[in-house]
């Protein structure tokens, strides 16, 4: 059906181990969360780029570990005894910290705080903690002395596995043949590029929101120049 009202429909990500796709891609750093009692000074640090799966590592530890999540933005302005209180912290986002001195001072004390009490914290970021731009210099040698774990440029298999995922989210059904196609199979579109998955995803989900279906779930026309052209 044609000329529908397109509603901005609420993305529900799936976030739980049953929807990790573990690939070579992702594997090392998974059993690294999965050993998380074993972590030296009981911390680490999970590295990767955008869009390649630490939020969805970070939930999956959380809800093993019991642990609570935060951005690193929001650590200034945080409850600290409160938030390590449980025991288990995941701090996401971390190389967003460089520069705001509150934000820094705030995760060097909940350092402190877990490792005073025997506590695990994870922390996730884009790049390694001398990339961080951090400026105080007792929470730069203390995240530099954490034990890093890393995601790697994903494969065509967890591409694939991505873009489903990303598409699913959004309840917008793609035809298979496309999958391989977003991915690199048939043109470089993503490949190498998890980061702009999303903003396909997004794209896509616009365009194809007004073409639901007799059953009222959306399907998308996507077609190969679609496709290309928010790649």
């Amino acid at each position: 059906m044609k000329g529908q009202l397109a509603f901005d429909l609420p993305i529900r990500p799936a976030l739980s181990r049953e929807d990790f796709f573990i690939s070579p891609a992702n594997a090392l750093a998974l059993a690294s969360l999965d050993g998380w009692r074993d972590w030296p000074r009981g911390k680490m640090v999970l590295v990767g780029p955008r869009g390649s799966g630490k939020t969805h590592l970070a939930h999956i530890w959380a809800a093993q570990a019991e642990a609570r999540l935060i951005p690193a933005e929001a650590l200034a302005r945080a409850d600290l005894p409160a938030l390590a209180a449980d025991g288990a912290v995941a701090v996401e986002d971390a190389e967003r910290l460089g520069g705001d001195r509150a934000a820094e001072e705030a995760l060097f004390h909940l350092h402190n705080l877990m490792l005073e009490r025997a506590g695990a914290l994870l922390i996730t970021a884009a790049g390694p903690p001398r990339d961080w731009g951090l400026g105080l210099a007792d929470l730069k040698s203390r995240m530099q002395a954490a034990s890093v774990t890393r995601l790697e440029a994903p494969d065509d298999a967890l591409l694939s596995a991505m873009l489903v995922k990303l598409f699913t989210d959004r309840q917008i059904a793609v035809p298979g043949m496309l999958v391989p196609l977003a991915r690199g199979a048939d043109g470089p579109v993503l490949r190498g590029r998890p980061g702009a998955g999303r903003g396909a995803g997004r794209a896509l989900a616009g365009r194809a929101a007004a073409d639901l279906a007799p059953d009222g779930r959306r399907t998308s026309r996507i077609d190969r120049h679609r496709l290309r052209s928010v790649a």
